[in-house]
């Protein structure tokens, strides 16, 4: 059975910084993702990592500000953010690839519970 449990989520001010984390219980030999979710809008892709962690892949919009890493030895993938923007918050969600284009939704699963970000202006 597989398991996903995010944490590392809060309320921070704009140009501020957080660390999300994401331990997944069970198979784990796939790329990891993190998507995220405003209010009123659809769940959207951010981040990918391979199984390697030699490939990633960012939406446009967090380029250059958010970092996917992981740790394979503890079945684990973080999302560094910095300079966050109010634009940012959303539930955050951690997922495993299953397979398809990487930027959809329906490609993932084994999905967590999600950590609220708020970023304040």
């Amino acid at each position: 059975q597989v398991q996903s449990v995010e944490s590392g989520g809060g309320l921070v001010q704009a140009g501020g910084s957080l660390r999300l984390s994401c331990a997944t219980s069970g198979r784990t030999f796939s790329s990891r993702g993190w998507f995220r979710q405003a209010p009123g809008k659809e769940r959207e892709f951010v981040a990918s990592i391979s199984w390697s962690g030699g490939s990633t892949n960012y939406a446009d919009s967090v380029k250059g500000r958010f970092t996917i890493s992981r740790d394979n030895a503890k079945n684990t993938v973080y999302l560094q953010m910095n300079s966050l923007k109010p634009e940012d918050t959303a539930v955050y969600y951690c997922a495993v690839y299953t397979g398809g284009e990487h930027t959809l939704v329906n490609s993932w699963g084994y999905w967590g519970q999600g950590t609220q970000v708020t970023v304040s202006s």
